[in-house]
């Protein structure tokens, strides 16, 4: 049974104003539902990550649940660095629940154990559906602000790092 998830409305707007000696660059809207897409997914991979990482058993279990912390400090340290140059551009991020659960174009992940080899699969995936994100909003924040740009870039290259290393435990040598 599929329950539906009400969005709860914004409590405040969306944009703050810059006040005081407060001043600099101001994301228009294009730049920040960018970012938002890009935060929320980074939230949610934090939790695909745990939820793989509470649930995992079989074979290779110790490195592979060492190695989802990995991703999950990752997508969490990138939800704050993304989440922060939104309030620096005086764009307001949104990481409810609720929302995370409406926006996120990562894969759901299932409930309950998951066999090692499954969630490496499984995390994997979850893993590149953000970079597919990342890299879908990269040329139009690049051209809006190549400063935030370069952020993105950081998380490209630490997200793929992960992907790389999580699916090589599935992975056999080319013959």
């Amino acid at each position: 049974m599929t329950e539906t998830v009400t969005v709860p409305a914004p409590a405040g707007p969306t944009r703050t104003r810059p006040e005081n000696a407060e001043g600099g660059f101001l994301a228009s809207d294009a730049l920040s539902k960018n970012l938002q897409r890009v935060l929320v997914d980074l939230i949610a991979l934090h939790l695909v990550g745990k939820q793989a990482h509470w649930n995992i058993v079989g074979p290779n279990f110790r490195d592979l649940h060492l190695n989802l912390d990995e991703v999950v400090d990752i997508a969490r340290d990138s939800s704050d660095t993304i989440a922060e140059r939104m309030r620096a551009l005086h764009a307001t991020p949104d990481g409810r629940p609720a929302v995370v659960a409406e926006q996120t174009s990562l894969p759901e992940l299932p409930q309950g154990e998951v066999l090692t080899t499954d969630a490496v699969d499984l995390v994997t995936s979850a893993i590149e559906a953000t970079v597919r994100t990342v890299r879908d909003v990269h040329d139009e924040v690049d051209e809006a602000d190549p400063t935030t740009a370069d952020l993105l870039h950081d998380v490209i290259g630490k997200l793929e790092q992960q992907a790389w290393f999580i699916s090589a435990e599935n992975r056999t040598p080319a013959s």
